[in-house]
């Protein structure tokens, strides 16, 4: 037996139920994290392996699927990645943020948008079914449903997210967006 790997044992069905998510009982939220308000990143973040919210959680810093979402995992386990998936309508999806950790995109259905840098840097590929990018810790990255023929249809994207209890920082200029949208509505700026 090689080192490190635990020895086989016999699961029972209902253990093995725990660790098994049927997409349609799954719940996610809409809201969490600090665009969720802007109605261009209207998502719903649908916690289905891991996540946790970080210890420093607050401000521009969250868990990447959000506190609601992060603290209510189909499957709550801790073994090095959290996957989760994204639904939202087109022209809507997160605003540019970071992560500590590699962050993979796979659309499942639709067309998306993944972009990376800001400002005069900004890249982007669009992609669809099946295809994969992997975004590393350190690069400012979005996505976001351009499926624009099916104006109300919603899409799904799934994410993979390395880490037991990932970190997602916006941008500063993700958080200035942020500043702009709640004074125009009244709150602070």
């Amino acid at each position: 037996m090689a080192h490190g790997i635990p020895p086989v044992r016999t699961w029972t069905r209902e253990e093995m139920m725990g660790r098994i998510a049927f997409f349609r009982d799954l719940t996610g939220s809409k809201g969490g994290l600090p665009d969720s308000p802007l109605p261009e990143c209207e998502r719903e973040l649908i916690n289905v392996i891991g996540f946790r919210p970080p210890s420093d959680e607050g401000g521009a810093t969250t868990s990447p699927v959000g506190g609601d979402s992060a603290r209510a995992a189909a499957i709550p386990i801790d073994e090095g990645f959290n996957l989760g998936f994204a639904r939202a309508r087109p022209g809507c999806g997160p605003l540019m943020h970071n992560h500590d950790t590699n962050e993979t995109f796979m659309p499942v259905t639709g067309r998306w948008r993944c972009s990376w840098n800001e400002g005069e840097a900004e890249e982007h590929v669009d992609v669809g079914p099946c295809d994969v990018v992997s975004f590393p810790p350190g690069v400012a990255r979005r996505f976001m449903n351009i499926t624009y023929d099916q104006p109300e249809q919603e899409h799904v994207l799934l994410f993979v997210i390395a880490g037991n209890q990932p970190k997602a920082e916006f941008t500063p200029l993700a958080m200035r967006r942020v500043a702009e949208w709640q004074a125009s509505q009244g709150g602070p700026a």
